[in-house]
């Protein structure tokens, strides 16, 4: 082996990757229907009943084979704009241009771009939150990662006066988090939303908002379609510190086009376009330009309650099934397509996430263990004391089928269990 691997680190295999990788492992192959994906971090991409039509070929314009710039093709910038505008912002004296909205290749992309614009602060983070934050919060070094733990007991309640007291007695500058949160459930929309994005103007702390999953709502915002964002109780557009992180891979359930994007005052922006310069180098000129349809009004509301519809009859058939089998659910998702679920109450080895998992393979089931929710950047809390270990994560994007498959067969395994029946192995 040559020496030259001794100038690289490992880079751990993490969340969804994870399982995915050790589902492979077990024979899982990507559209098996022989298979329940409760681990996938994607939602169905398929037809849904009033949804507009998927979207089937994309035209390639000979000015497509050049590179496109870095924030992102002015047409797609615009029609961002335009939509925060129009669902968030009408009738406000400020607005967001073009010049608000960077465009990057995916989520992560655009969460990177981010990070990499973070100067040598106190940033906060919650606990738990998404699995990718780790990696993210542990390579870049000029801030320094501070973790927020949210209570289980309080339903991961946290208000406006909580966030003040962390902002203040930590010195926290910016602050990550994931609204609606994945994997929780929880959803901070209407005047606690108002009241956070007043919190942060006052004490001038950056709100990283990362909104991927803003169209899955299920509590009464007063609204139809179901949307909430940030952007709707911003005052200045270039002056409150709100940077929000949104795109195709949820809202659209179009995951594979990896089109993201960053919208915040535009020195942010210019920031994190100069970051992507040497990062990413900007995404396809083609797929942004076949996007700027689907921000349209009547698509975005349409496709919205489409979801509205769809999932939320599956995250009552999920949330069903889990309470049925003994899993205890420290809070009903008002956000998301997940289920938090405390596995404290099954029997061994299911009561712990990872035992669920080995076991749940062999039945052609994917969960995602609850200690990867626990961000832990540089590992400089002991992972083997995860307060997580006992749940997992269950996402309800697959279709409704695979919904009902998954809780059968999960149920059969907790029964096997419960009777003191050898269970197969992964």
């Amino acid at each position: 082996m040559s020496d030259l691997t001794t100038a690289f680190r490992p880079v751990p295999r993490t969340g969804v990757i994870y399982v995915t990788t050790e589902a492979v492992r077990s024979g899982y192959e990507q559209g098996d229907p022989g298979w329940c994906n409760l681990g996938q971090g994607q939602p169905e991409t398929d037809e849904l009943d009033g949804a507009p039509a998927r979207v089937r070929t994309v035209a390639i314009d000979p000015a497509d084979q050049e590179y496109a710039p870095v924030a992102g093709v002015w047409e797609l910038r615009e029609a961002v704009a335009a939509m925060y505008n129009r669902v968030y912002r009408r009738g406000l004296p400020s607005q967001y241009s073009a010049e608000n909205v960077a465009i990057s290749s995916g989520g992560r992309a655009a969460l990177t771009r981010v990070a990499a614009s973070v100067g040598p602060v106190n940033l906060g983070h919650f606990l738990p939150d998404y699995t990718a934050y780790e990696e993210l919060l542990d390579i870049f070094k000029a801030f320094t990662p501070i973790p927020i733990s949210l209570q289980a007991e309080r339903g991961y309640e946290f208000t406006s006066e909580d966030l003040r007291r962390e902002i203040e007695g930590r010195g926290l500058a910016a602050i990550l988090l994931s609204n609606p949160c994945n994997p929780t459930g929880r959803a901070i929309v209407g005047e606690q939303l108002r009241r956070w994005v007043g919190v942060a103007r006052e004490l001038d702390c950056s709100l990283l908002i990362d909104e991927f999953y803003s169209h899955y709502l299920w509590v009464d915002i007063g609204r139809d379609p179901p949307m909430e964002s940030a952007a709707r109780y911003v005052e200045d557009v270039d002056r409150d510190p709100i940077i929000l992180l949104d795109g195709l891979t949820k809202n659209w359930r179009y995951p594979g086009w990896r089109v993201a994007w960053t919208l915040g005052p535009k020195a942010v922006i210019e920031a994190v376009t100069s970051a992507g310069s040497f990062l990413d180098g900007g995404g396809s000129r083609a797929i942004q330009r076949a996007a700027v349809p689907l921000l349209e009004q009547a698509h975005v509301e349409s496709e919205t309650r489409a979801i509205a519809r769809a999932f939320r009859r599956k995250r009552d058939r999920l949330v069903e099934g889990l309470h049925a089998m003994g899993v205890r659910i420290d809070r009903v998702p008002e956000g998301g397509f997940y289920v938090w679920g405390n596995l404290e109450g099954l029997p061994a080895p299911l009561d712990d996430g990872m035992g669920l998992f080995r076991a749940a393979l062999a039945e052609r089931v994917i969960t995602v263990p609850g200690m990867f929710f626990d961000v832990n950047p540089g590992k400089r809390r002991n992972a083997e004391r995860s307060r997580f270990r006992s749940y997992a994560r269950f996402s309800f994007g697959p279709s409704y089928d695979r919904i009902e498959l998954a809780c059968q067969r999960l149920q059969a395994l907790v029964e096997a269990a419960r009777a003191g029946r050898p269970l197969r192995p992964a």
